[in-house]
């Protein structure tokens, strides 16, 4: 197990992670949005889809859910979640 290490983001703010990853946590819940699909998301899936370019569930919906799984960051516990918020907008993921 990796110690936590103190880290300061480039705003300064000061946080604490085991893991390489770079993500401020302060950050990410100031630029969390109050509204739409990202919002019912967790930082780490939201910040992976934002990374890859996918802000809608019209572009979500052009990936399969194999090719969501291999993005760093989206984990199967975020499938179920997305799958109702494309089918409330009468949306799928795309099949293969």
């Amino acid at each position: 197990m990796t110690a936590e290490k103190a880290r300061i983001c480039e705003k300064g703010h000061t946080y604490y992670k085991s893991s390489e990853c770079p993500s401020c946590p302060i950050c990410d819940k100031e630029r969390k949005p109050s509204s739409g699909f990202l919002s019912k998301l967790s930082s780490p899936a939201r910040n992976a889809l934002v990374h890859e370019g996918i802000d809608t569930l019209q572009e979500l919906s052009k990936y399969t859910e194999k090719e969501i799984l291999k993005i760093h960051g989206i984990g199967p516990a975020s499938l179920p979640i997305m799958r109702t918020l494309l089918e409330e907008e009468g949306l799928v993921f795309k099949n293969k």
